[in-house]
This record gives C-alpha cells, structure tokens and sequence, in this order.
C-alpha cells in the first residue's frame, strides 16, 4: 500500500481516489456509476501512461527514492532461498547499511551482499539511510573473500545515497576498505553480478559495484555524485542545492543515458507500469529473471576468460568509440587508451 506520494503521482492519485469513492457509491447505495467508473479508468491508464513515458532525469531521482521502492531484503525474499545474514568484519563492528550472507539462487548455492535502507524512523537511523561505513565495505571484503574460497557467484545488490562521510568514517578508513573493495572486485576468482536497485551514488555504489555483468533498474539512478551535492559545490549551478533538478538532467545518471557507455551497465530491466514499488512481487520476478540470464552467460566461461573479460571492461568503462575527441598534437593515440596484446601485464584476448 502506497501511503506517500512523489508530486509526479498526485494527478493519478487523485483518479484513484475518486474512482474509489464512485465504487464505493455504486456499492453501497446502488447507484449505477460503472459507466463513470470506466471512463475514469480509462484516463487513469492513459494518464499513467504518458507520465511515465515522458520523466525527467530529475523525476526518475525521485522515483529511485520512492519510500516504499523495494530494497534489498526485499528482493532478496522473492529471489532467493535460505538466505543466511552474516555479521561484522572481524575488526570494529557490524553495519546495518550493508547486508550480506550465503544464500540459493535456483538451488545454486551464492553469496549476496547489498545496501539496505530503512523503511521508518528508527530503521533508517539504524541503517544510516542506506550510506554504509567502513566496516559495512569491509564486512563485503569478507564475504566475497568467502565465496571465492567456496566457489560461490557473487549477488551484489547496490542501493545507496553514497558512503558515510562524517569524521568518524573518516577516521576509521572510509576510503581504504572502498578502494580494498575495488582491488579485490577487480581480480575475483569467481563470477560477480550487481544489480543497481535504487540510488547508485559516488563511491558507496562502486564499493561493491564491479562485476562482469551489471543489470540496472528502469527507473534507478546511477551517479558520481547525488543531483544536490553536485549542484551545491559547481558554479555552473551556484553551488545551490536547490538547483538539483538541473544539476540531474546534466549528470546523465538514469539508465537510459549510461546503457550507451561501454561497461558502466549492460541491461536495463523493466520495471512494472510506475515503478517497481507499484508491484514488488512483479519487479522481483523479473530481475530474477535478468540475473538467472546474466550468471548463465559468466558460468558458461573459464576463469580465465572470466578474468580476461573483466579486465578488458574495467579497461574500457564509459568510453564511445563516437565520442573520441579529436587528439591533440604530440597526444597518444586512441588506440593507446585500450589493451593490446603482447603490453605488459595485459591479458591477451579470449572469446569471441
């Protein structure tokens, strides 16, 4: 049940309403309204309709913040099984804003790891809002250090404003168990797949956003920095914050925009009429589905070319072959920005 609404849904939840209230009339007293009812329902559905074929980069932020947008625990009980939450990082203490723990996936045994952000008060203060602290990225280190001794594919599910920044954080290697994270995601002996779910903001989303597919939801966003923040620190925005809404539409950060970069994501998976909180059952199901399809295409290569494939994108991310700028005088050559065989330490190519 939808209790709050985004300003881009009040026009429909006004339909709803209404529509209701007739039902109710029709119901109750026996007036035969079905024929208003019906008209009604029809202007719903071509009004839900051109709405959400036509969102802003700033109105599909909002919608990747929807408060009752599924989140990883959700996803997490419609798509797998037996599902285990494991606990710290055998160093300081355990993050609630990062979730992780054995689970199956289709009888497949694999490890999960997310970011989890509350529903209420006292649970988003519990989860820090979903901006997980060292310890959280370090507790990640750990568990896929764990699937890649057992053999177990890694679900990483990413859903985040950013990582903490408060002192704190700081003080206690933010931006070490980050960059651990990264080195480690980089050279993974087993297969890893993310799914952007939500947010995907600066560093708190690459902590554990490396893989060798990454599916991102149809209405998610996905960004070095959250629309406020950077309009608060450039000029071209006044370094005001309320100049969000522009500051999103030049981030490029929905999915539409980045599926056209080289290995920032590779699918995008649709999500029900309005967003994946209108249907979560619906909206599971169907990333199931992506991510079955996704970890049959890395199961069918040898490590090697598990590892080789990965390098190679972690090599070419965001760039586009019409997009090159014209080198300047005495500037290598864009060739000279991707691998070649035979350079030092680079793998030679494998498949197709």
């Amino acid at each position: 049940m939808i209790n709050r609404w985004i300003e881009i849904e009040q026009p429909l939840l006004d339909l709803e309403d209404l529509i209701r209230r007739l039902e109710q009339l029709h119901r109750d007293r026996g007036i035969d309204k079905r024929d208003e009812i019906q008209a009604l329902k029809e202007q719903h559905h071509r009004l839900f309709t051109e709405i959400f074929a036509n969102l802003t980069a700033w109105e599909k932020t909002l919608l990747a913040r929807h408060e009752t947008r599924p989140y990883t625990l959700d996803y997490v009980a419609h798509i797998f099984t037996d599902f285990v939450e494991l606990h710290g990082d055998r160093r300081y203490g355990d993050d609630a804003a990062l979730i992780g723990g054995p689970a199956f996936f289709d009888d497949q045994p694999v490890m999960v790891i997310g970011h989890q952000k509350g529903r209420d008060v006292k649970e988003r203060q519990h989860r820090n809002f979903g901006c997980a602290r060292p310890e959280g990225y370090r507790k990640a280190h750990r568990l896929m250090r764990l699937a890649e001794k057992l053999g177990r594919p890694v679900f990483a599910f990413v859903d985040t404003p950013a990582a903490e920044a408060r002192l704190e954080a700081e003080e206690r290697g933010i931006c070490n168990s980050i960059a651990s994270n990264l080195a480690l995601m980089a050279t993974l002996r087993t297969p890893m797949i993310v799914a952007i779910i939500g947010e995907g903001g600066s560093g708190g989303a690459i902590g554990i956003g490396v893989g060798d597919h990454i599916v991102m939801m149809e209405h998610a966003i996905y960004s070095v920095i959250p629309p406020e923040g950077c309009a608060a620190i450039l000029d071209t925005f006044g370094r005001d914050a309320r100049r969000g809404p522009e500051a999103a539409s030049a981030l490029r950060l929905s999915a539409q925009d980045l599926i056209g970069f080289d290995g920032v994501i590779d699918e995008i998976v649709p999500e029900p009429l309005g967003g994946a909180h209108r249907d979560a059952d619906q909206a599971a199901q169907t990333l199931k589905h992506f991510l079955a399809r996704a970890l049959r295409r890395v199961q069918n290569l040898s490590l090697e070319e598990l590892l080789a494939q990965r390098y190679q994108r972690l090599r070419n991310v965001g760039l586009r072959a019409d997009t090159f700028p014209t080198p300047t005088p005495g500037a290598p050559p864009v060739s000279d920005l991707v691998p070649v065989q035979g350079k030092k330490g680079v793998p030679p190519p494998t498949g197709p």
